[in-house]
């Protein structure tokens, strides 16, 4: 019953959330305020009900570090993500910034919700958590929305992408030192998009065999044609232009190599989500007929969250302090190669577009610290990440370039049965450039910095 409880929970906190922002492409660098205050390090330590998104082995060790006359924990808490972008014309200097000009963006507010209980060896878990997303709003009137002409289309140029994670987990506490512990994952992505592609992207596009479908030839045989614009957003908190369900998992061992030294390690497999549809407005601007709008149903086909492997050790030097490092590989290069998209107009007539994105996999390096004093333990972090976004195929309306992170965190405990977890995480300003076709018709570079707060309150009983 109380499983049941907690899945409802979960989709109520789904729908009641706004999406949450990228740190590390469209990934958020750690769940639960523990391990963000940690740079994100979660799979070789106890970070509470949070570790079922990271290594649900570790569910073994929050169970066991409990007060002995309780066997389950409880988790809500809320991330709220506060990004700065920007846009830039290499050639003119002119500047296209990410603000809230709509009901569609940030700041960003993503939930934490798990409960877990111990029965025996094992360990049960179920959650709600937001597993990424990426997001900006650049309006109508910058530079992004001008036609190839240099006129303005008016157009609005944004995107909002939110994934979101309901894990169930078990984890089995094999012998004192070794735990074993894996999850099954439904998992929601759901994306609000307007983009638009100036008539010589759409041209590099149909020269490069990524357009087809019998509207292709008609857009191209436009006269005076400026810009193709694709609009699929609804501008809610709540709803999206497309989404799709589908289902994610993952494994994990901890095990203690000294009763002061703990090796972690775990596997996220690459989602498996349907083709996210929805409704949409496919408009060519034309510098002789003006703006043609077709409406009609749309589809991204295989968007998905990459498989990434952790490893990970924690070192305790006493009861008070310790130090955990951990290394991660998210395999990028696989889950996004292009953002594919099939438009079927009502009118008749249809057109699919590869952009190619051709992400690079990405290691990550993560590495903390906390010290124990009393009721309280604070903690530091810091995180590094490769760049997975080539610079050739970069978008203006997917950002998420961030390297550099640094946290801190606490923990202040309300007796055996009450904690409160806060963290901040900074991600350091990151720019990258395109310089061609077909993702950008002018040389752009965009800007990427932001903030992340994390707070959490766990009950013990």
């Amino acid at each position: 019953m109380k499983l049941k409880i907690m899945t409802a929970l979960g989709l109520i906190a789904a729908g009641s959330a706004s999406p949450a922002w990228a740190t590390e492409t469209f990934t958020l660098e750690g769940y639960g305020a523990i391990s963000r205050g940690l740079g994100g390090a979660a799979v070789s330590l106890d970070v509470g009900p949070a570790g079922i998104m990271s290594n649900p082995a570790t569910l073994s060790l929050s169970t066991d570090s409990q007060d002995p006359d309780s066997n389950s924990q409880l988790l809500i808490g809320l991330d709220m993500i506060a990004p700065d972008v920007n846009a830039y014309d290499n050639i003119t200097g002119a500047k296209a910034a990410s603000r809230t000009h709509s009901r569609n963006r940030g700041p960003y507010f993503a939930p934490q919700l798990a409960y877990i209980r111990r029965s025996g060896k094992f360990t049960f878990g179920v959650g709600a958590f937001a597993q990424g997303g990426l997001g900006v709003e650049y309006g109508k009137n910058s530079f992004l929305s001008n036609g190839l002409s240099g006129a303005p289309t008016g157009l609005d140029i944004s995107s909002r992408m939110f994934a979101f994670d309901i894990p169930a987990a078990v984890s089995v506490k094999v012998n004192d030192r070794l735990t074993i512990g894996g999850s099954i994952d439904a998992v929601w992505i759901g994306l609000n998009l307007n983009e638009q592609l100036q008539a010589d992207q759409v041209g590099s596009l149909i020269g490069g065999g990524r357009v087809s479908g019998s509207l292709g030839p008609v857009l191209g045989g436009i006269p005076g044609l400026d810009a193709v614009h694709f609009g699929l957003t609804r501008n809610s908190f709540l709803l999206n232009g497309v989404d799709g369900w589908g289902l994610g998992g993952r494994f994990g061992f901890t095990y203690k190599l000294t009763p002061s030294t703990t090796i972690g390690g775990a596997y996220n497999f690459e989602t498996n989500v349907a083709d996210l549809k929805g409704r949409a407005t496919l408009t060519a601007v034309s510098t002789v007929a003006g703006q043609i709008p077709l409406a009609g149903k749309i589809r991204v086909r295989d968007f998905q969250m990459p498989a990434r492997l952790s490893i990970g050790i924690t070192q305790r030097f006493g009861p008070q302090f310790l130090i955990t490092a951990e290394y991660q590989r998210a395999f990028w290069k696989h889950a996004m190669k292009n953002i594919d998209v099939g438009f079927e107009a009502d009118a008749g007539g249809d057109i699919n577009v590869l952009l190619p994105q051709n992400y690079r996999n990405q290691d990550i390096v993560a590495i903390g610290g906390a010290y124990e004093m009393g009721p309280m333990t604070f903690r530091a972090g810091g995180r590094f990440a490769s760049q997975a976004t080539p610079g050739a195929t970069l978008l203006a309306i997917v950002p998420g370039i961030p390297k550099y992170h640094a946290s801190a965190g606490m923990t202040y405990k309300l007796g055996k049965r009450h904690a409160i977890d806060f963290a901040y995480s900074h991600a350091f300003k990151e720019r990258v450039s395109n310089d061609g076709l077909p993702n950008t018709s002018q040389p752009i570079s965009i800007t990427h910095s932001q903030n992340n707060i994390s707070i959490g309150y766990r009950l013990t009983f």
